[in-house]
């Protein structure tokens, strides 16, 4: 496999967030190694799919994290994530559903959601965070940087913050010298996701609806 640290890189159908697998293994391991947590709210104990047409996402970061919250028995636990943010996203015919938990007499329910299925009216998000445990994706970057510091994810040459650039998620925790990487621009096509968590500053669904299915044939993918 080969990649470039600078102007447009490409990797098809790989398994986990904008990521070869080795830089991914090192991500999520630095994340648990130093306790760094993801979503700044206790997640619940089930995790959700996403399928999207594309996400054109401007300023990108990402690095290992834990997710914490409790199972579906009231226990205490931790998800392995690569947390990726985007200063601002577009996403297109976005699809989002989650099964819960069996309900008597009526056994599974499929929550399926959908937005951004218009032409023109994609879903937009400024200051977004995916806690992501797993992603395929046609994905092109430019201008990557592999391996830069989280603490220092925004800053550029001088030291200084880059406009547009996002850094560690607001209000979680993360070591600052520990694994991260960043991108002026992300560009992903055909997405299938599993998260524990999303989280926006501004988050804008034209055309949204909401359904509730019998069973799971209605999952997004």
């Amino acid at each position: 496999m080969k990649s470039q640290v600078r102007g447009g890189t490409r990797w098809k159908r790989f398994a986990v967030v904008m990521v070869p697998s080795v830089a991914a293994t090192a991500a999520i391991g630095v994340g648990l190694a130093q306790g760094a947590l993801a979503a700044s709210f206790s997640i619940s104990g089930q995790e959700f799919k996403v399928r999207a047409e594309s996400l054109t996402g401007e300023g990108f970061v990402q690095y290992g994290s834990v997710a914490q919250g409790t199972t579906l028995d009231d226990k205490p636990f931790g998800a392995p994530v690569a947390v990726s943010g985007f200063n601002k996203a577009w996403i297109t015919k976005m699809c989002q559903s989650v099964v819960t938990p069996k309900i008597p007499l009526i056994g599974d329910v499929t929550l399926q959601l959908n937005a951004g299925t218009e032409a023109g009216k994609p879903v937009y998000a400024e200051g977004l965070y995916l806690d992501v445990s797993d992603l395929k994706a046609d994905a092109e970057f430019k201008n990557i940087d592999i391996g830069v510091a989280a603490g220092s994810a925004q800053l550029g040459p001088d030291g200084k913050p880059m406009e547009g650039r996002p850094g560690i998620q607001p209000g979680t925790v993360a070591k600052a010298g520990g694994f991260a990487q960043r991108a002026e621009k992300a560009q992903l096509n055909n997405v299938q996701q599993k998260a524990w968590a999303t989280t926006a500053a501004t988050f804008k669904l034209p055309n949204l609806s909401l359904s509730l299915h019998r069973g799971t044939s209605a999952e997004c993918f």
